[in-house]
C-alpha cells in the first residue's frame, strides 16, 4: 500500500508557474508508475503526466506538453510536477497517484490516490 500526500496548489494568475509535491510512502519502491491527474468541476479526471519509476519515461497530456514537466525523487520518495505559463483551463483539482502493475499503468488505472490539491488559475 502506497499512501501519497500533495502539497504546492495555489492560487496564480495565467502565465504563471507553480510546483505541486507529492510525498509517497509505504511500498513505494515496488510501484510502476507514478502520475498526476487533474479534475474540474463538471469535467472527467484527466491524466496529466505519469513517470515510470524505474526507466524514467514520462508521458504528457497533449494540453500540457511544453509547459508541464513530471519528475521524482527518489531518495526523497517525493514526485513533482513543474507547471509553467499556466492557462485558466488548467484550474482543477490535481492528484498524485501511484501504481504497481506496469499492465495498469498504460490503461491509467492507479490504485493508490492522494486526497488532491487545489489549483485556481486566473485570467
Amino acid at each position: 500500500q502506497v499512501q501519497l500526500r500533495e502539497s504546492g496548489g495555489g492560487s496564480v494568475q495565467a502565465g504563471g508557474s507553480l510546483r505541486l509535491s507529492c510525498a509517497a510512502s509505504g511500498y513505494t519502491y515496488s510501484s510502476a508508475c507514478m502520475g498526476w491527474f487533474r479534475q474540474a468541476p463538471t469535467k472527467g479526471r484527466e491524466a496529466v503526466a505519469i513517470i515510470y519509476t524505474h526507466s524514467g519515461d514520462t508521458h504528457y497530456a497533449d494540453s500540457v506538453k511544453g509547459r508541464f514537466a513530471i519528475s521524482r525523487d527518489n531518495a526523497k520518495n517525493t514526485l513533482y510536477l513543474q507547471m509553467n505559463a499556466l492557462k485558466p483551463e488548467d484550474a482543477a483539482m490535481y492528484y498524485c497517484a501511484a501504481e504497481l502493475s506496469p499492465r495498469n499503468c498504460i490503461t491509467l488505472n492507479f490504485a493508490s490516490w492522494g486526497q488532491g490539491t487545489q489549483v485556481t488559475v486566473s485570467s
